[in-house]
């Protein structure tokens, strides 16, 4: 079953404080799988909306990457995307606006992609936040709404995400 949401639920969702555990750096340290390395964080949320955080890697490939915010609807099997930051290992279109480019970029649920039958996240847009897997993991916690524990554990990653 398909869910299909607003732009403003959608904004919502991501606004949504998610609390990360006081052992979050260890519990998102990658674990090889098939070629990359992988980790999901399942998260629930200030309002009672479960998230889920996934993390990908390639071992051959540094800049491929992606940092993943999924909501978790109630009673259906399929992860919701948010929000995707991915590394630049590939051109990447806009197939409605029939833009392209090959950067690092940052997908987003949009209603409007929803409507056309496209994958939720389909969008994306060109950043220069991030140049790295660890960057955009802290890009993703500083704009999707999670909030680090009282005594966060230090030197997760050595980028900082850049305004």
């Amino acid at each position: 079953m398909a869910v299909n949401i607003t732009d403003a639920e959608i904004a919502a969702l991501i606004a949504e404080a998610k609390p990360l555990p006081n052992d979050y750096q260890k519990k998102t340290q990658t674990n090889p799988k098939r070629g990359h390395r992988e980790r999901e964080l399942d998260i629930q949320g200030a309002n009672g909306n479960s998230f889920r955080l996934i993390l990908r890697l390639s071992l051959f490939n540094p800049l491929y990457f992606s940092v993943i915010l999924a909501w978790l609807p109630p009673q259906i099997g399929t992860p919701f995307r948010l929000r995707r930051y991915n590394g630049k290992s590939h051109e990447h279109t806009n197939t409605l606006e029939s833009h392209k480019f090959y950067d690092f970029h940052v997908h987003r649920a949009t209603e409007r992609y929803q409507k056309s039958g496209l994958r939720e996240d389909a969008f994306a847009d060109p950043t220069d936040r991030y140049q790295d897997f660890g960057g955009a993991l802290l890009c993703m916690i500083e704009e999707c709404g999670f909030q680090l524990p009282d005594n966060p554990q230090s030197g997760l990653f050595e980028t900082e995400c850049e305004p």
